[in-house]
């Protein structure tokens, strides 16, 4: 799994868009949370620092897990 890890980081980092990413907003009490995937049951929870540029990572784990 660290290598699909590995890749889910370049690509956050080259394009957060990026449709495999599934990047999206959370809610409720992770509401100020973003995620992505790594795989079909892995995630990420991330927050964005916009005025530094900066991606902070937050958890991974499955998604019963992050969320």
């Amino acid at each position: 799994m660290l290598g699909v890890y590995e890749k889910t980081l370049q690509l956050l980092e080259l394009n957060p868009s990026h449709p495999s990413l599934r990047l999206h907003k959370l809610k409720g009490k992770l509401k100020d949370l973003h995620s992505v995937s790594v795989t079909l049951s892995c995630r990420i929870t991330l927050s964005f620092a916009l005025i530094e540029e900066a991606i902070v990572l937050i958890d991974i784990g499955t998604h019963d897990e992050v969320y």
